[in-house]
């Protein structure tokens, strides 16, 4: 089973939380196939999300110097010059993710000069990687965006089964995810959803489908004391996967449905 998801969303929208419960959801009823979490997102915190102990070492892919200049011959730090644009990149996933309950963890890391674009040995490592993660590997990956989608290019996108824009009750939210949806159609994604996350009310709901209704909404998430309490204390919500809402059990059905065989 081949199944491919970005999140995206504002910051604060609880964007990663979404992204760890799907992952280990998808993980717990899929045990005899892998999910690959991947955090792409500068303020790296997937990690807490996932439940895997902070003091557990993990260096990002864009940190990986000795391993960026032996695939692409170059000094990480430099641009321009020769170097390899299709960096060896197939074993990084095993040899460097962290596994926990059934959820491999890769941190992509940023690249800290130059910008996103620049043509540097850290961004092609990073380009051929997401690109080798999306296109060549026959399983579940479910990717933690920043704000945008900077990670994802129009090589990508087509094997991308969804991207799922999180929003909250309010304006702020809307303005978000318009432009995270252009971002992804200027690309070639073309199921782009949303998800309602901190519902507390019907109102909520309504609020969010008046406001959004030129959008196809995958589901609401409710506010929960959990999810409160396990955020303001740097932990996983819903040790015991089996016991997430009801309503984000039946969003993970809706996007394993999307799955190719």
């Amino acid at each position: 089973m081949s199944l491919k998801i970005a999140v995206g969303g504002k910051g604060g929208v609880g964007k990663t939380t979404i992204t760890s419960l799907i992952a280990r959801s998808i993980a717990a009823l899929n045990k005899d196939k892998r999910v690959i979490a991947i955090d792409a997102d500068p303020v790296s915190n997937l990690a807490a999300g996932l439940g895997i102990d902070e003091s557990t070492p993990i260096t990002p892919v864009s940190e990986l110097s000795q391993l960026i200049y032996e695939r692409t011959g170059a000094k990480p730090g430099t641009t321009g010059g020769f170097f390899t644009l299709n960096p060896k990149v197939d074993d990084i996933p095993d040899r460097f993710s962290i596994e926990k309950d059934g959820v491999k963890l890769l941190v992509m890391g940023t690249v800290k000069k130059g910008g996103s674009g620049c043509i540097c040995p850290e961004a092609t490592m990073l380009k051929a990687l997401m690109n080798h993660l999306v296109l060549a590997r026959n399983e579940v990956v479910v990717m933690d965006m920043e704000a945008g989608i900077e990670h994802l290019g129009r090589a990508t996108s087509g094997s991308v089964d969804a991207l799922i824009v999180v929003v909250n009750p309010g304006k702020r939210s809307r303005v978000a995810a318009d432009k995270i949806r252009q971002l992804g159609r200027d690309i070639g994604i073309k199921n782009i959803v949303v998800i309602g996350n901190r519902i507390k009310s019907e109102a909520d709901k309504v609020m969010i489908r008046e406001s959004m209704s030129d959008y196809t909404i995958l589901g609401f998430i409710p506010e929960t004391d959990e999810i409160v309490t396990a955020d303001r204390n740097g932990k996983r919500p819903f040790d015991d996967i089996s016991r997430i809402p009801e309503e984000l059990k039946e969003i993970t059905q809706k996007l394993l449905a999307l799955a190719k065989k």
